[in-house]
Formats: structure tokens, C-alpha cells, sequence
């Protein structure tokens, strides 16, 4: 038995007043994180001062930082302070939150923990300790900017944080929320005792709120079942013109359309974003426009998600090993606009194939495969980046040197193999990737180009 991280999402449909709550604890958990990131600011401030004035004295930076010790508050002693400061009934007039005891005090500790964790990303990027892109200074959420969102947690032993039935899930403190779809499969896996809910996330998307459960659920470490022994392995080519193109088909599909769903709804949201720029900053007019914008922004996101979720499962279900190409996203859609000095060339065309490659989102359908791989028996397997896929012949070897980009069939000159160059490509993924992940606790984590 394995101890699986799995999140079951839904849709709210929370009442008017329900509404204004949840703006509500989404501002006191923004108020939260803002509060310790100032305090943390200050000292890294205070610690910086100090410093500065050691080395304007003749010495040495390093020897400086070794001298100055100054503690960077956590949840702890930000917890303390605020309490001091909060203010409320009985504790006197005024005060920093003196509406604190209408919100879960859940909702101020998760805010705290998160900004813990926001310093401590920047710290260990800046070190060196963590890897992916740099994580720069961490920022204050502004209100109308940063997603509205808070987290609670609840004793395991005495949940508070459950489902009442299929269609309502109690959020402790501040009550019972009806779900815009059914949670029987969750209902069902808690009951049984199989799962454990851990916390909810509660967060606004667009026009609507949606519950983000985090269970623990202990399973029997899968193992491929007979489908997926027979079918193998399957080499799976991401790309712009095609979404994917695989070495073997799944439902009769090999080469699979990138749908665009950015590209198709562009019109209206250029209509939508021209709306927006006509009002005046803080109206009604613009708040209403705004809110348009964010709920096309959303339909584009939600439709993206559906069509990466059906071929992720899909391919983690159907086959025993996945296999596809270790790409460098970042540094595919990097701009090509260059300096004053060296300006680039071919901007725009650039910028257009940038914003192709992101809403395909090739990194987010690699970080689905490596969890759903885990949860459903099969293994991903993954070509390193500067192997040619696109210029090897999948059947002798042969590679071509002059492929370009505009070249849509290869045609191999020695062999005289003849096919689409995204077809060949994922055959030489299926031939010579090579597997990095087995069966684990399936967790999602951060990995991914």
C-alpha cells in the first residue's frame, strides 16, 4: 500500500451572502501574507543596512554576512505579533484586524505558512538550492491583481472539512457550500475510509469559485494492466501544428489537432479588451468590463485543461511506458526582440509563435503524464533534448541535415522512408527515450521543462 496526494476539484454554487464571505476570507488570507511579508521585508532590510555598513568599514562581504545574525520571523513569531495588534472585541478600540474572529483562523495560518514558503523559494533560487527558473523577490498581493484564494486545514481526528452528502461540503467555520457537480467519488473513497481529507483550497477563477480538496488515499501500488502490456510503448511528439502526433494510435487518432483554443477566442477577447481600456479606472463600468476579460480568460483555460487532461489519461491508460521529448520550453519562447544595441528580426512572427507554443502547453501536459503515469501502473520515459528526433530517420538511422522548419515530410535518402517529419519524430521518442520515473507515491511535484 502507497499513500497517494490526489486533489478532487468542484465547482460552488454558494448563495449571495455565501458570496460575500468568501471575498471576505480570500481578503483576510491576502491581509495575512501581506502582513508577515512586510515583517520579513523589514528585517531583511535591517539585515541589509547592517551589512552595508560593515563593508563601507573595510570589510570583507563575507565576512560581513558571517557577523550579521538577524532572524527572519516565521509563522511563529508572525503569529505572535499579529496577535498582539490584531485588536477585536475586548482587546480595546482600533487594532490591525479587529474583524479576525469572523474568519477561520485557519485562513491567517495557511497565508503564513505560504509566505514561509515564498521567502524560503527565493532564498534557496538565490542560492542555487532550487532548481527550475530564477524566483524573484517575493511580492505583496494587491487586491483586483493576485487571485482570490485562501486554504483550510482541520484536525484529521475531528474533521471539520468533509462532504455532507454528494452535492454539499462543509467548510468548517464558515458552513456549507452546495457543489456545482457531484462529489460521489470522493464521498465514497472518505467513507470507506480509503482517503483522508487533508485541506481545501478555495479560489476564484474568472466568474466563479471552485474548491480544490487535497486528500491522502491509500492504494495498492499499481501495476500495468493486460491492455497496457499489449499495446506497449507509445512516442508522443508535442508541437504547435499538431498538438501531438504519436507512434501508435489511441482511439484511432495519431495525429492529433491543436485545437488553439487561445487563437479561437482572440476576437473576443480583443472585443473584450478594447471595452475595458474605454472606462475609467476605479468605476463600476471598468469592474464589470474587467470581470468579462478574466471570464473569457477563464473559458480558454478551462477548455485548454479539459483537452490536456483527456490525452494525458488517455495515453497513462492505454499504454505501459509513455514516452516523450525533454523540451525547453523557456527558452523556446523566449523573445526575439534582442537589445538597442542588436535588435532582433522577426519579432512579430516570433511573439505569434510564442504565444502557439504556450497555449499548446507542452509543460503542463508532462507534468500531468509524470503523476498519472504514477497512479495508473504505466512509466514515462523521456528523450534527451538535443537528440535530432526531427532529422533521424525512424527506420535506418539516417539523419538530414538541411530539415528545416518549413520541411512538413521527411524523406529519407538512403532508406527513401517517406512521412510526416512529426510522425517520424515520435517514433525515434518511442525508440531511444529512456525511463526516469517508475511507479511512485504519486504526488505531482516540480518537475517538468
Amino acid at each position: 500500500m502507497v499513500a497517494v496526494q490526489r486533489a478532487f476539484k468542484f465547482a460552488l454554487d454558494p448563495t449571495p451572502t455565501q458570496l460575500e464571505r468568501l471575498s471576505r476570507y480570500a481578503g483576510a488570507s491576502r491581509m495575512a501574507y501581506n502582513f508577515a511579508l512586510g515583517l520579513k521585508g523589514q528585517t531583511h532590510q535591517q539585515w541589509r543596512s547592517l551589512v552595508d555598513e560593515l563593508i563601507a568599514a573595510g570589510l570583507e562581504e563575507k565576512e560581513a554576512h558571517r557577523r550579521v545574525q538577524i532572524k527572519t520571523p516565521t509563522k511563529p513569531t508572525v503569529q505572535k505579533i499579529f496577535n498582539q495588534l490584531r485588536g477585536g472585541p475586548g482587546e480595546g478600540p482600533g487594532g490591525l484586524a479587529p474583524w479576525h474572529h469572523e474568519v477561520a483562523t485557519w485562513c491567517f495560518q495557511s497565508a503564513w505558512m505560504d509566505a514561509d514558503q515564498a521567502w524560503k523559494n527565493w532564498l534557496d533560487s538565490l542560492t542555487g538550492k532550487r532548481a527550475g527558473h530564477k524566483v524573484g523577490y517575493p511580492r505583496f498581493k494587491k487586491k483586483n491583481r493576485s487571485r482570490d484564494s485562501f486554504r483550510l486545514h482541520h484536525d484529521v481526528r475531528e474533521p471539520t472539512l468533509r462532504l455532507e452528502s454528494y452535492r454539499r461540503l462543509n467548510l468548517g467555520k464558515f458552513g456549507v457550500v452546495r457543489l456545482h457537480e457531484s462529489g460521489k467519488r470522493m464521498h465514497r473513497l472518505v467513507s470507506s475510509g480509503a482517503a483522508v481529507v487533508k485541506s481545501v483550497t478555495v479560489s476564484r477563477s474568472g466568474s466563479r469559485w471552485y474548491a480544490s480538496v487535497q486528500c491522502e488515499i491509500q492504494t495498492e501500488r499499481p501495476a500495468p494492466t493486460r491492455r497496457q502490456r499489449v499495446n506497449g510503448r507509445v512516442g508522443m511528439d508535442v508541437g504547435v501544428h499538431y498538438l501531438a502526433a504519436l507512434s501508435q494510435p489511441i482511439q484511432d487518432y495519431v495525429l492529433i489537432d491543436n485545437p488553439r483554443h487561445l487563437s479561437r477566442a482572440s476576437k473576443r477577447l480583443a472585443r473584450a479588451q478594447r471595452a475595458l481600456s474605454r472606462t475609467q479606472k476605479g468605476s463600476m463600468r471598468r469592474r464589470k468590463a474587467a470581470a468579462r476579460v478574466g471570464k473569457l480568460h477563464q473559458e480558454v483555460a478551462q477548455q485548454r485543461a479539459t483537452t490536456l487532461h483527456w490525452l494525458s489519461k488517455r495515453l497513462a491508460t492505454t499504454f505501459a511506458c509513455v514516452a516523450i521529448e525533454d523540451l525547453n520550453v523557456a527558452g523556446m519562447t523566449r523573445s526575439a526582440r534582442g537589445t538597442v544595441e542588436e535588435p532582433g528580426s522577426n519579432v512579430a512572427a516570433k511573439a505569434g509563435l510564442n504565444s502557439s507554443i504556450l497555449d499548446a502547453a507542452p509543460a503542463e501536459l508532462r507534468r500531468q503524464l509524470e503523476y498519472k503515469t504514477s497512479w495508473y501502473g504505466s512509466q514515462l520515459a523521456v528523450l534527451d533534448r538535443w537528440f535530432p528526433s526531427s532529422k533521424t530517420c525512424s527506420a535506418c538511422g539516417w539523419q538530414n541535415p538541411n530539415q528545416t522548419l518549413a520541411d512538413r515530410v521527411f524523406s529519407c535518402a538512403e532508406c527513401g522512408l517517406r512521412l510526416d517529419r512529426d510522425l517520424n519524430a515520435a517514433r525515434n521518442i518511442a525508440a531511444h527515450a529512456e525511463v526516469v520515473s517508475a511507479s511512485g507515491t504519486g504526488t505531482p511535484g516540480r518537475g517538468g521543462p
